[in-house]
Order: structure tokens, then C-alpha cells, then sequence
């Protein structure tokens, strides 16, 4: 029979001892996972919300955004006239004013233009068809049917006709549509008016909120954003300026009629519209005289090749050297990049973006000495030609049996090598 404990063995271990406390398990609580659902639910809603409340008003900040990088392009034209004493205000409403006269003038003057060329390129086109069906018979023994192209040319006269029919005849959808872009202009033109015009009251209240630190770094990134814009800008406004000056005296000495409106089109649309500004722009030039004259429009089209190689070689590196410095690879992607998500205002602010994105980053990165290596070292042409003369000696030298001169070339390359290795460093 087992003796009973003793008075000591009943005592409770001592505190520090827990290997003989009873481990009790308790089941869990249901208050516990009601609140996790609960806050689930809550956080879900809260997501679901606000991912429809951005969709409804996607658009009004799509608009906010352009009239934000308008302000930026504005800026340095608004400081301009404010320190020569105008208001803000007076200046801003100026520079907007002469913005929308010079889009409805040049608006105004473009779509008569369009439609008249076509018409007239429609009815021309007989003539010039059976120019060119002569001259690929003579020169390739290739007939074309006129007929059928004729018949192609009709029903495109009578295509145009019914569109513009039907533009006039679908009197509310074109009522809508122009009042839509007239609200989203007025909107944009309101909010950039805003920004610009109360410029330094807008950044005061945001720099209020944020610590002396921040404040720093937003004003920096905020005048960093307002120079590579306005630079962006004005310099295509230079740009613009040449090749609509360039492209008026070619169309006048061609004799080429509407060369105003045209020179204004080419120089506009060649420039601020990306990568390809340039072919959309000189379609409509080459339309007019294509009408006019078949010899005509082929030396304007050479016109414009060689203009263009003076352009992107002489002008616009020299233009824009401090501007925008982006690898033109860079602006192409971002142009593409930037017209995918919100289409010809995204294609424009898309450079811009990227100039600003990557002077910030730059900015926060550190700067380390490049490994010298074949896959980083960048040859000179003429170095690079020496070296292949070299090489090719002494493999003459050597052919030939002669280790004397091919002893003598290798001491040579070596120097070659010597002496591009100390000027480098």
C-alpha cells in the first residue's frame, strides 16, 4: 500500500519551477473571430468603396492632373510678367487668353482646309491615276485598272458627302459631344488658372502640413518638375517656330496654296506630338500638293526628309541640351507608355513625367566608379581603328615568318595601349 504524501509534498512548487504547473487549454472565443469577419468585412467595403468612388471621378482627376503640369509649363512665363509688375491673376488670365484665341484660329482654319483637299484630291485623282498607269505600264508592264480605282474614288466622294450628312444631320450627339469638350477644356482652363494664378498660396497650404525636412525636399522636386516642363515646353515652341517659318517658305517658293495655315499645322504637330508628330504632320502638306502637282509634293517630301535630319542632328540637340535629357529610347517608351493609359494628353505630359522622374531619382541614388571592363570600355573610332591595323600587321608579320617584326608590332600595340590607358585615367 503506497504511503500517503507528506504535508511537503503537497506544497506548490516553487516560482520558478513550471514544468510541474497543469496546462490547461481554453477554447477559443467567438467575440474574437466575430470582430476579425467584422473587420474584414469593413476593410473590404472600405476597398470596394473607394475603388468606385476613384472610377466615378477618374476622369475630373485626369483633368487635374494636365491642369497641374499646365501650371508647371505656365509658370515661367507668369514669374515673368510678375516681376516686371503684373498680378498673377492679370498675367495668367493673359497668357490663357492667348492660348485659346491661337487653338480656335488655327481649329478654325484646318477643318475647311481638310475637307476641301479631299474633295479636291477626289476629283484630281483621274488625272493622276492615269498618269501613273502609264508610266508603271511603260516601265513595268504593269496595267492598273482604272475603272476600278475610279469606282473606289466615287464611292469615297460619296463617303465623304454622307459623313458630312451625317454630322449635320446627328445634330444632338454633336451638340453633346461639343459641349462635353467644351466642359472638360473649361474645367482644365479653370484649375490651371488656379494653380498658376494662386501659385505660391497653393504651395504655402501644402507645405504646411508636412515637417521643415519634407518641406525642403517637396519645394526642390516642385521646382525641379516646373523647370524640365516649361523648359519642355518652350522648347518645342522654338522648334515649332523654325519648321513652321522653314516649311511657309518652301510652300510659298512651290507655289502650294494655304501655305499659312499648313506652315502652322507642320510646325505645331511635328513637335508636340511624340515619335510621330513629323509623318502625321507632313501627311497634310503632301495632301495639298499631291493635288496641286505630283513633282511638287516629291520635292516637298524631300523637303521635309532633309529638314528633318538638320532637326534631330543640329537643332533640336543644341535646343534642347538642357531641357529634356532622355535617352531617345527612353522618350520613345514613355511616349508609347504614356498615350496607352490616357491617349494624346497622356503621349504629351508623358516626357515631362519622365524628365521629372528621373532627375528625382538620380538625385536619390549614389554614384559609384565603374568597373573597367571590355563590355564597359566605349571605343574611339580612330582608337579602335588603330587597334584593328595593328592586329592585322602582325598577323601579316607573322604569316610571313618574320618573329623579328612580329615581335615589333606586338611592342608597338602595347604602347598604343600604354598610352590610351594613361590619358583615360
Amino acid at each position: 500500500m503506497p504511503d500517503a504524501p507528506s504535508p511537503a509534498d503537497s506544497s506548490p512548487p516553487p516560482p520558478g519551477d513550471r514544468r510541474s504547473l497543469p496546462v490547461t487549454i481554453e477554447p477559443p472565443s467567438w467575440r474574437w473571430i466575430i470582430s476579425l469577419l467584422a473587420l474584414i468585412f469593413v476593410v473590404w467595403l472600405g476597398a470596394t468603396t473607394a475603388i468606385s468612388v476613384l472610377r466615378q471621378i477618374s476622369s475630373l482627376l485626369t483633368w487635374v492632373l494636365v491642369a497641374l503640369f499646365a501650371s508647371f509649363a505656365l509658370e515661367p512665363a507668369v514669374e515673368w510678367l510678375a516681376r516686371r509688375g503684373w498680378r498673377r491673376g492679370l498675367a495668367t488670365g493673359a497668357i490663357l487668353l492667348g492660348v485659346v484665341v491661337f487653338s480656335i484660329v488655327m481649329v478654325a482654319s484646318m477643318i475647311p482646309l481638310v475637307i476641301g483637299q479631299l474633295r479636291a484630291l477626289i476629283e484630281a485623282a483621274p488625272d493622276i491615276l492615269e498618269t501613273v498607269s502609264r508610266s508603271t505600264e511603260r516601265w513595268f508592264n504593269v496595267e492598273i485598272s482604272q475603272a476600278t480605282l475610279q469606282e473606289q474614288l466615287r464611292n469615297a466622294d460619296s463617303n465623304l458627302a454622307g459623313f458630312a450628312t451625317n454630322i449635320a444631320g446627328n445634330v444632338f450627339g454633336f451638340a453633346s459631344s461639343l459641349l462635353g469638350a467644351i466642359f472638360m477644356l473649361l474645367t482644365v482652363g479653370l484649375f490651371t488658372f488656379y494653380f498658376t494664378a494662386e501659385g505660391p498660396r497653393f504651395r504655402r497650404a501644402i507645405l504646411a502640413v508636412l515637417p521643415p525636412a519634407r518641406q525642403h525636399r517637396v519645394l526642390w522636386i516642385w521646382e525641379v518638375a516646373i523647370e524640365k516642363t516649361g523648359a519642355y515646353l518652350y522648347s518645342r515652341l522654338l522648334l515649332a517656330l523654325v519648321s513652321g517659318v522653314t516649311t511657309f517658305v518652301m510652300l510659298t517658293v512651290l507655289g502650294i496654296p494655304f501655305a499659312v495655315p499648313l506652315a502652322m499645322w507642320m510646325g505645331l504637330v511635328s513637335q508636340f506630338i511624340p515619335t510621330v508628330g513629323t509623318y502625321i504632320a507632313m501627311s497634310l502638306p503632301l495632301l495639298v500638293a499631291v493635288v496641286e502637282s505630283p513633282v511638287r509634293a516629291l520635292i516637298l517630301f524631300v523637303f521635309f526628309f532633309a529638314y528633318q535630319q538638320v532637326e534631330n542632328y543640329l537643332l533640336s540637340p543644341r535646343i534642347t541640351a538642357k531641357t529634356m535629357e532622355l535617352h531617345a529610347a527612353v522618350a520613345f517608351g514613355c511616349a508609347i507608355a504614356g498615350a496607352s493609359i490616357a491617349g494624346v494628353l497622356g503621349a504629351f505630359i508623358a516626357l515631362p513625367v519622365a524628365a521629372i522622374a528621373q532627375a528625382v531619382i538620380s538625385s536619390a541614388l549614389d554614384r559609384h566608379d565603374v568597373v573597367e571592363a571590355e563590355l564597359t570600355r566605349e571605343l574611339d573610332p580612330e582608337e579602335a581603328k588603330q587597334e584593328f591595323d595593328e592586329q592585322r600587321r602582325i598577323a601579316r608579320a607573322r604569316s610571313g615568318g618574320s618573329l623579328f617584326a612580329a615581335a615589333r608590332m606586338r611592342l608597338v600595340a602595347a604602347r598604343h595601349r600604354t598610352k590610351r590607358d594613361e590619358s583615360s585615367g
